[in-house]
C-alpha cells in the first residue's frame, strides 16, 4: 500500500499513546510465567506484542484482551504445554530472542520461526550464551530462524560479559537463569535498557564502567498488576514533528521516562529542543510522566558514542530532526542499525538520496548535507515500521508532501499512527 501525506502547518493538543512495546512484551511474558491471574493495563496493540501473546497461547496460557487491557492466567514454573506447531514470532526480534531463553529451560522440544525479515536477523548472539548454560539447539549454518530448541536441558548458572549492546540478549540470559537455583550474572558495559531487571526486581550493582545484574529462581515472576507507560520510541515521531512545525505545542501523557530509554530527549534538548516533563511518578518500577513539546529551532550536534545504544531505535526520526536543523547531520558508531527490521543505515541513506541530498554512507553510520531538490518523493519503507513513520513525518514537513511505499508495516508497533496524527493536526 502506498500512503500519501500532505504538508501540515502545526500540531497542537494532547496524545495518549500505546503502551511501550518493550515493556508490553515483558509484561505478557512474565504474567504467563507467573502462577495465577495478572492484569496488564495500556498494553501495546502492535503486531509485535501480539506475536508474544500468540506464542504463549500456543504454550497453554489463557490471555483475554479487552481493549488496551489484558488478563493473563499464568501457568507457573515449568507448567507449560508442548506446542503443537512452531511458535511464530512474526517480525518481532524481542519475542524470538526473549522466548528462546525461556524455552531453553522447558522440558519439551519447541521451534521458533519468524517472517522473512526476522529470519535474516542474528540469533547466534542469544544461542551462544544459552549453550554455555547447557541449552541444546538445532539451527542452520547462519544461526538464524528457524530455531529448534531441544528438550532435556538442565540449565547451569553462568557469569557472562555482554559482548554486544543488546537488551534482548541480556534478557534472554536473565530469563533462562530464572530456572536455576544458583545465581547467574550478566555484566553490561553498554548500559542497555533495563526493563527486565526492573520488572523482575533483579539485584543490580553499578559502577562507572558497567552494571552487574543477578538472576536466579529466587526472582521468578509472581502474578501482579502492570501498567505499561506509553512508548518513548512511538512518542519520538510526534515530538520531532511538534519541534519542527511552527506554532506547535503538544502534550504526550503517561510516557515512560526510564533513564535507559530517554537518550532521544537528551540529544534533542542539546540540539535546542523545548521539551519539559511534568507529573513524574513511578508505576510497576518504571518512571513515567507527561512530556510537553514546543516548536524549536534546532542545531545539529556531535552525538556522543556512549549514548548510541540508548537511542538506537530513535535514530531514524532523529535523522529527520537533523535534516531540518542548522548544520549537517551525522551519526557514527551505530552498526547495530544494520541488524534491525531492515538495514536501517541503508534504508535511511536510500531515502535521503531520493531527496537529492548528499549522503555519505559508512559501515557504522552516515552523514547528510545539501538541499532537498526532489519535492514529491515516493519513499521506501523497506517493510520497517520505524522507517515508514520517520518518512511520514518528513512528508508532513515537505511543501508538496510525500508518499510511503508499503506503509502498512506501521502496524508492527503503532496501528493507530494515522488517527493520532489527525487528532493533533492543527
Amino acid at each position: 500500500m502506498i500512503k500519501e501525506f500532505y504538508k501540515i502547518e502545526s500540531v497542537n493538543g494532547e496524545l495518549n499513546l500505546p503502551g511501550d512495546k518493550s515493556i508490553s512484551h515483558r509484561a505478557v511474558m512474565f504474567s504467563a510465567m507467573a502462577k495465577g491471574i495478572s492484569r496488564i493495563e495500556n498494553l501495546s496493540d502492535g503486531d509485535d506484542v501480539n506475536s508474544t501473546i500468540f506464542c504463549f497461547e500456543k504454550l497453554g496460557v489463557e490471555v483475554e484482551r479487552v481493549g488496551k487491557s489484558a488478563i493473563v492466567n499464568g501457568k507457573g514454573f515449568k507448567n507449560f504445554s508442548k506446542p503443537a506447531v512452531p511458535l511464530d514470532a512474526g517480525n518481532s526480534g524481542t519475542t524470538a530472542r526473549l522466548i528462546s531463553g525461556f524455552l531453553a529451560a522447558q522440558n519439551f522440544e519447541s521451534t521458533v520461526i519468524g517472517d522473512q525479515s526476522l529470519s535474516k536477523r542474528p540469533m547466534a548472539r542469544v544461542i551462544q550464551p544459552l549453550r554455555l548454560m547447557g541449552a541444546k539447539f538445532e539451527t542452520n549454518q547462519q544461526e538464524t530462524l528457524p530455531l529448534k530448541i531441544l528438550s532435556g536441558a538442565n540449565l547451569n548458572p553462568i557469569n557472562y560479559n555482554l559482548p554486544v549492546a543488546s537488551a534482548q540478549v541480556k534478557s534472554a540470559i536473565l530469563i533462562a537463569a530464572l530456572h536455576c537455583d544458583e545465581i547467574s550474572s550478566v555484566r553490561d558495559t553498554f548500559f542497555t535498557r533495563d526493563h527486565t531487571e526492573r520488572m523482575l526486581g533483579l539485584k543490580v550493582s553499578n559502577d562507572s564502567n558497567s552494571k552487574l545484574i543477578y538472576s536466579s529462581k529466587e526472582f521468578y515472576p509472581r502474578a501482579q498488576e502492570y501498567f505499561v507507560p506509553s512508548d518513548i520510541s512511538t512518542a519520538s515521531f510526534f515530538i520531532v514533528l511538534a519541534l519542527l512545525l511552527k506554532s506547535s505545542e503538544l502534550k504526550i501523557k503517561n510516557v515512560g521516562l526510564n533513564p535507559s530509554r530517554i537518550g532521544i530527549l537528551k540529544v534533542l534538548k542539546e540540539m535546542g529542543a523545548d521539551i519539559k516533563s511534568e507529573n513524574e511518578r513511578e508505576s510497576s518500577n518504571e518512571p513515567i510522566g507527561d512530556i510537553v513539546v514546543k516548536s524549536s529551532q534546532l542545531k545539529n550536534i556531535e552525538i556522543d558514542e556512549q549514548i548510541i545504544p540508548n537511542i538506537i531505535d530513535e535514530i531514524p526520526i532523529l535523522s529527520i530532526a537533523g535534516l531540518f536543523a542548522e548544520g549537517n547531520f551525522k551519526i557514527s558508531n551505530a552498526k547495530e542499525l544494520r541488524t534491525k527490521e531492515s538495514d536501517r543505515i541503508k534504508s535511511l541513506c536510500f531515502n535521503f538520496r531520493m531527496l537529492g541530498l548528499n549522503v555519505d554512507e559508512e559501515e557504522s553510520g552516515f552523514s547528510v548535507s545539501g538541499e532537498i531538490t526532489n519535492r514529491n518523493p515516493v519513499f521506501e519503507s523497506f517493510d520497517d515500521h520505524r522507517i515508514a513513520m520517520a518518512f511520514s513525518i518528513l512528508s508532513l514537513l515537505l511543501k508538496d508532501g510525500g508518499k510511503i511505499n508499503k506503509f502498512e508495516c506501521v502496524s508492527i508497533s503503532n496501528p493507530n499512527f494515522i488517527s493520532q496524527l489527525k487528532q493533533i493536526n492543527g
